[in-house]
């Protein structure tokens, strides 16, 4: 069953369209991910499901239900923002049951209630602080308890890790995909950065100039990207997408040639797009997949290397463009010689120059 459905939904301020024909079908017990540059609409987007803006035509349909001209406090949904949202006066405990209290709840469902979360969120030591006391990870902890103490129909995050340092970051976004595992929820989560996407989303609507680019599971989104736009966006580093030719069943860029993917074969002749991931250029001696097979060797000059401890960046060219390839951290490579590379063939794309979508 669809918990949230987004049918041809337009947001427009005066004559400017900042949101154009979104079309989404969530699932119940989905951690669907909306993410994109700054300005691409998803927090507008986010901020209709709540109610906190109107849209200018389409609907939103949660449970079943057209909730278009329902107000928020009546969507049956919770809202964890990016600045948390706390009251600075109130303690832990009472922050948690404020919402609660306004609805009249009674006071031992409030207490149970604050109970259940407490223990979940591991903050029971912290009900008695106030937010000034908290760090800003437990803050956030605070923010998403008062959130899960309603038991709503859907949960909408926006941007809730952008104000933590990496490494906190990097703590929260693993609670977070631990607290969807326990209970199940229904979650809609804004976000700029495409690593939080990644390892968090079990779907992503990648978002540009107020259209979705692609909604799928995130092994898609990587390895098969919609169009030149989500290739490049989506990876750290991005996917490389320099000129190629389809030739005599081949991919040429320059003086390296790849095998074409079968879906290329009416492309004969003409000019393509091609993308490849950084992962897929490695050191000669690398081996491929689970099968553990060779790639395709390649000579290219190495213009440049970043250590990163786990691995090294190499940026090298390949049949004369510049691209971007890993290779692992005790390869030894000098800038402005020429050195052995391995290429992944199985894992190329093919884009089509003229519309940028995905070919092959």
């Amino acid at each position: 069953m669809s918990a949230l459905v987004i049918r041809d939904l337009h947001k427009r301020f005066g004559s400017v369209g900042v949101l154009k024909g979104i079309n989404l079908d969530i699932d119940d017990g989905d951690f669907t991910v909306l993410v994109g540059p700054s300005g691409c609409g998803k927090s507008t987007l986010l901020n209709i499901i709540a109610g906190l803006e109107t849209a200018s035509s389409g609907e939103i349909v949660i449970d079943g239900k057209v909730v278009n001209t329902i107000a928020p406090k009546d969507r049956d949904i919770a809202m964890v923002f990016q600045t948390y949202a706390l009251y600075p006066s109130m303690t832990v405990r009472q922050n948690i049951t404020f919402g609660m209290e306004c609805r009249n709840v009674p006071k031992p469902q409030r207490e149970e209630a604050v109970a259940r979360v407490a223990r979940l969120l591991q903050i029971e030591p912290l009900l008695g602080r106030k937010p000034a006391q908290l760090s800003g990870g437990q803050r956030q902890r605070v923010a998403m308890g008062r959130a899960l103490v309603r038991d709503p129909k859907l949960f909408l995050f926006d941007e809730p890790l952008s104000n933590l340092d990496a490494k906190l970051r990097v703590e929260m976004r693993m609670e977070i995909k631990q607290l969807h595992a326990r209970i199940g929820a229904t979650i809609v989560y804004v976000t700029h950065d495409q690593i939080e996407a990644m390892t968090m989303a079990t779907r992503i609507a990648v978002m540009h100039q107020g259209e979705v680019q692609q909604f799928a599971d995130p092994e898609t989104i990587y390895n098969r990207p919609a169009n030149v736009f989500v290739a490049r966006f989506m990876g750290a580093p991005p996917m490389n997408t320099v000129p190629a030719r389809i030739a005599s069943g081949q991919v040429v860029v320059g003086d390296v040639r790849l095998p074409a993917p079968p879906a290329a074969a009416g492309w004969e002749g003409r000019e393509v797009i091609l993308g490849i991931r950084p992962e897929c250029i490695a050191e000669p001696t690398r081996q491929f997949g689970e099968a553990g097979t060779p790639g395709i060797r390649i000579m290219a000059p190495v213009e440049l290397t970043e250590p990163t401890g786990a691995e090294t960046i190499v940026v090298l060219r390949m049949g004369g463009e510049k691209v971007l390839g890993r290779v692992a951290p005790d390869i030894r490579l000098t800038v402005g010689a020429t050195a052995a590379f391995a290429i992944d063939a199985r894992k190329i794309c093919l884009f089509d120059p003229q519309t940028e979508r995905l070919i092959a």
